[in-house]
């Protein structure tokens, strides 16, 4: 009888286990079989370091990092940059580019490139000084990487829109572009759709962020709760054949970001399945 009812007890465990085992998981990511990816820009993360940036990153299934220097100094040694990808290999994510950077000198500018080339990615998300745009010329050319110049909005005087971006840049190397940061483009009073199909052979990445308004006085929110129309930015992400990242990049509250991070990228990926056609 003892016998009996263990092995019924015993029989019931492996139905458990088993039903356990065959549980449905979850879907992939919304932007799974895109031409883009998602992703999120290092910035979001300025009051943390690495190990809670790749925390959240793994938790919200996001596998794409623009690296800043905060995470990665432009000063780590070759030993530190192989232990930083360790890292991010450990939770399946790739920095693939550096960024924003700054330069106000050619030596700034050789520094960028060197440091982006011992990082091992082949795009600098920068910010030159307008009139060392054509030595960033010079130095595209010299390592063949792709340069974003990250837009600004009403914030500085130079780089405040995609317009701003390409008159300073049509006339140079192919392969220096923008990075359409598209609250800021938003918050200078343009249209960020309109921007992309008009540029889209220059965008090179891009800044996902929500804003309360076209003026420098919007600010940034949560992806869904500001102006900006996601839905044709979504549609026309795909129909310029966009390939780079759109990564978040969340300025609000960002002592505690957490919250306000997993709901935009919940929103711009509801918004990523919901236009599919």
């Amino acid at each position: 009888m003892k016998l009996s009812l263990l092995t019924l007890l015993f029989s019931i465990s492996l139905m458990v286990c088993n039903a356990q085992e065959n549980r449905p998981g979850p879907q992939l990511p919304p932007e799974t079989g895109e031409t883009f990816k998602v992703g999120i820009a290092g910035f979001t993360f300025v009051r943390f370091d690495l190990d809670k940036t790749l925390e959240t990153l793994k938790a919200l299934d996001v596998h794409y990092l623009c690296i800043k220097d905060f995470h990665l100094p432009m000063t780590s040694t070759d030993a530190e940059i192989a232990a930083f990808h360790e890292k991010l290999k450990a939770h399946d994510v790739t920095g693939y580019a550096v960024g924003p950077i700054y330069m106000k000198s050619e030596e700034q500018i050789d520094k960028a490139f060197e440091y982006a080339k011992r990082v091992g990615v082949k795009l600098i998300v920068g910010v030159p000084n307008v009139e060392l745009l054509p030595y960033v010329d010079k130095k595209v050319k010299e390592y063949d990487f792709k340069f974003a110049i990250h837009l600004h909005g009403p914030d500085i005087n130079i780089y405040q829109d995609a317009d701003d971006v390409w008159n300073h840049t049509k006339d140079l190397d192919p392969r220096i572009g923008m990075c359409l940061d598209i609250g800021h483009d938003t918050r200078n009073g343009k249209d960020p759709v309109a921007d992309m199909e008009k540029y889209h052979s220059r965008v090179f990445d891009m800044h996902i962020k929500d804003v309360t308004g076209p003026s420098k006085q919007g600010y940034s929110l949560e992806v869904g709760r500001g102006i900006i129309d996601f839905p044709s930015m979504v549609r026309m992400i795909r129909k310029v054949g966009y390939t780079g990242v759109c990564s978040l990049e969340h300025e609000r509250n960002m002592d505690n970001p957490f919250m306000g991070i997993a709901e935009s990228l919940g929103y711009f990926r509801g918004v990523i399945e919901t236009t599919k056609e």
